[in-house]
């Protein structure tokens, strides 16, 4: 990799002259500014972000921290925080923890959990960068975003536990109503729901969703035809095989891996789903788009999360006045298919 110094030099001109031309300032001829440029681009010459950076006395460089980025929502996230930093002209290191890959699920009650996460963080301030933004692998609330940090944090789908931290996540409740809602308006009157844990965010929230929709179709809410799961296909199985117990005409499954547990079901006692019950997941996962017939569900805004957690720490770093609200929630998409 080449140095200013070393393109100066193939270039014949001075540092000073390269300098200038890369950063967008200075007057040369065409020629040499089209040279200068051309060589740069031989040379693979890279500038120094983190030089310029204190040249200048001030950083346009955060950090994102995430807990896993093999866990399916991470990825678009940091994609969304990407674009808008690319608008904005920052860069980022990123530095993911790994937590779901070493230790399973439930990584946030292991021993190691908040010891790594501080060590992540002490690792972003001795980078210098001007921000950090925390993706959460799970929405809940994060215990360990330090406090009194000396450069403003977002978190990214989860809760800070103080209300100086913004939080950016997606709206639940209303995701759930939605989806709630479509089944009633496909005429369906007795649906059954399952849910995740029981102590999960997503539940919660998407159960108080799915109460609102039948209080306002008049329908009384009945504890029966709420099954609780764990988030997998087997779980779905088991409890669609109750649900069906209890006659239900449709079922909103809180994501699309519970969903793959009543198709198992229908398929295994010769139903189909969209024919003999309505069906709408969560999510919006490849797989439901593999299935026969194709699975409504409930889209995430994760790019949309991204670029909201970049936009408020960039404000908080630009703005001193600026004091963001605690939770921002993004409204969800129903994308509907021949599943209901």
């Amino acid at each position: 990799m080449a140095t200013i110094k070393e393109v100066a030099k193939a270039c014949d001109v001075s540092i000073a002259t390269v300098s200038n031309i890369l950063n967008g300032k200075g007057r040369v001829g065409e020629e040499t500014r089209r040279r200068i440029l051309s060589t740069a681009k031989e040379m693979g010459y890279v500038p120094n972000m983190m030089a310029k950076n204190l040249k200048q006395r001030q950083t346009k460089m955060i950090g994102i921290i995430t807990e896993d980025l093999t866990v399916f929502n991470c990825a678009d996230i940091v994609d969304g925080i990407h674009e808008y930093l690319e608008e904005k002209e920052y860069t980022f290191l990123l530095g993911n923890l790994r937590l779901f890959k070493k230790y399973d699920n439930a990584f946030y009650h292991h021993e190691r959990y908040h010891t790594e996460v501080e060590e992540e963080f002490r690792i972003m301030r001795s980078k210098q960068v001007a921000g950090v933004i925390y993706v959460g692998a799970h929405c809940r609330e994060m215990k360990s975003i330090p406090r009194n940090y000396n450069v403003p944090i977002v978190v990214a789908y989860g809760f800070a536990t103080d209300h100086e931290t913004p939080s950016v996540i997606y709206d639940d409740e209303q995701a759930a109503y939605n989806a709630t809602m479509e089944l009633f308006n496909k005429g369906y009157r007795k649906i059954g729901l399952i849910a995740g844990e029981m102590e999960s965010h997503h539940t919660i929230d998407r159960q108080r969703g799915y109460q609102k929709a039948l209080y306002e179709n008049k329908v009384l809410y009945n504890p029966e035809l709420v099954q609780y799961g764990d988030w997998n296909r087997e779980q779905g199985y088991q409890a669609c095989k109750e649900l069906m117990r209890h006659k239900v005409d449709a079922i909103f499954s809180m994501n699309d891996v519970m969903a793959a547990g009543v198709y198992d079901y229908m398929n295994e006692h010769s139903l189909t789903v969209g024919k003999d019950i309505g069906l709408i997941g969560f999510d919006n996962r490849e797989i439901s788009q593999v299935f026969q017939p194709e699975l409504s569900t409930i889209a995430l805004p994760l790019s949309e999360i991204g670029h909201k957690a970049a936009d408020l720490l960039i404000k908080k770093i630009e703005e001193p006045g600026f004091e963001p609200e605690s939770v921002y929630k993004i409204e969800c998409n129903l994308i509907t298919r021949e599943s209901e």
